[in-house]
This record gives C-alpha cells, structure tokens and sequence, in this order.
C-alpha cells in the first residue's frame, strides 16, 4: 500500500482514480487518465509527496497537450485556491 504525504503532513493511501478524475476534468480522455494514474501507481514509493504526484500528472498532461495542464491549473487556482 502506498502512502500519500499531503501538504499539511496527514497521510492518505494512494488513491489512483482522484488523478483520473482530475485528467478528465483537465480535458484529457479517460483513458490517457487512466495511464496516468497507472503510471504514477507503477512509479510511486510510500510517502511520496501529493507536489511530486502533481508535478508529474502536469509534465504527463502537458506532454499530450498543452491546453490539459492549463485547465488543470486554472481549476487548481480557481476551486481549490492554490
């Protein structure tokens, strides 16, 4: 079981399907999404931070088109207040 470190210091199990949903919500298709979160699964070590998860979705999103990262951001900055 992986364990998430979130920005505040709590831990969560790693859930792949938040990545997923996010992708989806950034534009990609679902199954680019699913890639992602498999390939974050495949390459992640317990306590890995969520800033290293979302660097790597964004460099994923970004590789496959641009626009993707942007919504991702804009959501990030817009919702979540970050």
């Amino acid at each position: 079981m992986i364990m998430v470190k979130k920005h505040d210091g709590r831990k969560e199990q790693f859930v792949p399907e938040k990545i997923v949903v996010s992708a989806i919500k950034s534009g990609s298709s679902p199954e680019y999404a699913r890639t992602i979160a498999q390939d974050i699964e495949k390459n992640a070590k317990d306590g890995v931070t969520t800033q290293e998860i979302k660097t790597r979705v964004l460099s994923l999103l970004k590789s496959k088109n641009p626009e993707f990262e942007r919504n991702w951001m804009v959501y990030d900055t817009a919702v979540k207040k970050r």
